[in-house]
């Protein structure tokens, strides 16, 4: 049986309201059974994702909406992002050199890579004037 259970919240386009974002994963992925390391990877990438949107889809406009949707779907979770923001071209994204990165210290740059490293299937599509990133992750 494919059953699924869908949770969501609304929250605006700044950084203060990622505590908010990591309560609200961590409390419905514990009572859905996943693991606390799994909870950490989920709010890691969810994390790095929002602070992407936040950043460089809304440019810092707090007063931007950024949609964020939890569906449980028997031993899966898919976190689904949306927003209205400037679209990401990930046909120009290329991965970053990581050893390359530590060796010069440089900071940043490492989201996209971290998120896809974390998550077990990364989607992202552009339909009007909405953005929709999907991240899940299977339940061990």
């Amino acid at each position: 049986m494919n059953s699924k259970t869908t949770y969501q919240i609304n929250i605006s386009a700044s950084t203060n309201k990622l505590s908010e974002v990591r309560s609200f994963i961590t409390g419905h992925a514990a009572s859905f059974g996943f693991a606390p390391n799994q909870i950490d990877d989920i709010k890691l990438a969810v994390d790095e994702a929002v602070t992407n949107i936040i950043k460089h889809a809304y440019q810092g406009d707090n007063t931007k909406e950024i949609n964020i949707t939890l569906e449980f779907h028997d031993d899966r979770l898919c976190v689904l992002l949306t927003d209205t923001g400037r679209t990401f071209d990930f046909q120009v994204y290329e991965l970053p050199d990581i050893k390359k990165q530590i060796k010069q210290k440089k900071r940043g740059g490492m989201g996209v890579y971290l998120i896809h490293s974390l998550m077990d299937k990364v989607s992202y599509t552009r339909k009007g004037e909405k953005n929709r990133m999907t991240m899940c992750k299977n339940r061990m």
